[in-house]
């Protein structure tokens, strides 16, 4: 009987293990996120104020949508301006994401931005 009890236990422990590991069925519905953004003109390395001609913004995402994103966009790009053993990069179009293993409170982080004027999508950062 104490063979059967241990199995039983064993076995509800995995089930139960299984469940809470599952993720969370899709249901159509928007999710919070982490951010920040910077409304300018010119480009990210000559920012200035924005204009009534020339409005961008860059948004930089943290967490779980940074996290999601990095896992889908990958591979890693070796080459990429700032890799290292410690940094991965992962770029697709005007997206990029980082894994930051030093960075242990938020160690994924994307970028990506708008032209507001335009409506086309920019890159977000600069390296």
């Amino acid at each position: 009987m104490k063979t059967f009890a241990k199995l039983s236990l064993a076995a509800f422990a995995c089930v139960v293990g299984a469940a809470i590991a599952a993720p969370k069925a899709w249901d159509g519905t928007y999710s919070s996120f982490s951010g920040n953004y910077l409304i300018y003109s010119n480009d990210l390395d000559e920012k200035a104020a924005p204009t009534p001609s020339d409005s961008r913004v860059a948004f930089m995402v943290e967490g779980t949508l940074a996290k999601s994103l990095f896992d889908s966009i990958g591979p890693d790009k070796k080459e990429a301006c700032g890799a290292s053993a410690d940094l991965r990069v992962r770029e697709c179009g005007d997206l990029d994401c980082t894994f930051d293993r030093l960075n242990k409170k938020n160690p994924y982080t994307c970028h990506f931005g708008l032209n507001l004027k335009t409506g086309k999508s920019i890159e977000g950062a600069t390296c």
